[in-house]
C-alpha cells in the first residue's frame, strides 16, 4: 500500500499463539498416565524373608500380605486378623481380578499360619498365591 509520499507502509499483524490444543494434549497425557500407573502396595512392616536359590521375581504383585515371626498379619500397612483375610482379598480382587497374592512371611513365622493365609486367599478366588523369598547367592 502506498501512502501520499509514495513510500510503502508496513502492515503490522499481531501473531497469536493458540495454546488450547497443547493444554488439551497435556491433560490427556496426564489422565493416561494416572490410569495406567500401577501403584505398589506394601505390607507396612519390615520382614526378615527366608532365602531361596530358586526365587523368581513377580511383575504383578498387587496384593501383599505380611506375616511377622510373632504371628501378626499386615495388609495395606495395617494389622488384620487371620479371619478377615478372605474378605480383604475378595475386595482387592473385585477391584482388580488379575491381581496376584504375595505372602511375605518371616523366616521364623509359624508354618500353620502361613497355610491358613494361603487357604483364605484361594477361597477368596485368588488364582496365583506365592510366598516371597530373598534370592540367595549359593
Amino acid at each position: 500500500m502506498l501512502n501520499i509520499t509514495g513510500s510503502r507502509r508496513k502492515q503490522s499483524r499481531s501473531v497469536e499463539l493458540n495454546i488450547t490444543p497443547l493444554i488439551d494434549m497435556v491433560f490427556i497425557l496426564l489422565i493416561f498416565f494416572m490410569v495406567t500407573t500401577s501403584f505398589v502396595k506394601e505390607t507396612g512392616i519390615d520382614i526378615n524373608r527366608p532365602s531361596a536359590t530358586t526365587a523368581a521375581g513377580k511383575q504383578k504383585a498387587n496384593i501383599m500380605i505380611g506375616l511377622t515371626k510373632d504371628g501378626r498379619i499386615f495388609m495395606d500397612k495395617r494389622e488384620v486378623d487371620v479371619r478377615t483375610i478372605r474378605a480383604h482379598v475378595e475386595r482387592d480382587l473385585a477391584e482388580n481380578p488379575e491381581s496376584q497374592v504375595i505372602i511375605i512371611a518371616d523366616r521364623e513365622s509359624v508354618t500353620g499360619l502361613v497355610i491358613s493365609i494361603m487357604d483364605s486367599c484361594r477361597l477368596a478366588g485368588a488364582k496365583n498365591v506365592s510366598l516371597a523369598a530373598s534370592l540367595s547367592n549359593g
